[in-house]
């Protein structure tokens, strides 16, 4: 991927991630976060991590989001629009989002990247006190025995078939709860 296209992708999942907490309108924010989404699968695609890039836009922004619309639009969201800001929460946010760049800015003055490249990195294979010559990830690759989306999709749904079958009931029963909860009887009155 050439630099300019990272560069715009990552402005804009950083941009829409911002305008997702600022934006007034839930609608604009579930729309950004959605964005957000959009331009983070395309970071992904220039990893060249294909299965992740296609499960952030079919399950997050696909999915997750027709989720989140459909909740906004059982809520009320005129009640929403007159409440002004909570100076304590924004000024802790505000806080946490400063510790949170410190932290950062420590980390990575402190990381050596120079030291090893990532194909002949070990890889975290050792037991208790061991400490034998490890393979490494290039030669794993050319072995082809590391785990890939096809061999995960076999054992989710050949091992656990019936499990990925429940959650999936949960799930449909959880929507349903949702909107018999927000359908009320006009002539009911909450006790």
């Amino acid at each position: 991927m050439p630099s300019i296209l990272f560069y715009f992708f990552s402005a804009m999942t950083l941009g829409f991630g911002l305008l997702v907490v600022t934006a007034r309108n839930p609608v604009t924010s579930a729309l950004s976060l959605a964005a957000s989404f959009v331009g983070l699968a395309a970071l992904f695609l220039s990893l060249d991590a294909y299965f992740i890039g296609t499960i952030q836009i079919l399950v997050y922004a696909g999915a997750v989001m027709v989720l989140f619309l459909f909740i906004i639009m059982l809520l009320d969201i005129k009640a929403e629009e007159g409440k002004k800001p909570n100076l304590p929460a924004v000024i802790g946010g505000i806080t946490l989002a400063v510790l949170l760049a410190l932290q950062i800015t420590t980390i990575c003055s402190s990381f050596d990247s120079a030291g090893v490249q990532l194909k002949n990195a070990p890889l975290a294979l050792t037991q208790a006190g061991e400490k034998a010559e490890l393979p490494t990830i290039a030669n794993d690759l050319k072995a082809g025995v590391l785990p890939d989306a096809k061999l995960m999709g076999l054992t989710l749904f050949q091992k656990y078939g019936f499990h990925l079958q429940v959650v999936g009931l949960l799930l449909l029963v959880g929507t349903v709860g949702v909107v018999v909860l927000s359908k009320r009887e006009k002539g009911v009155k909450d006790a």
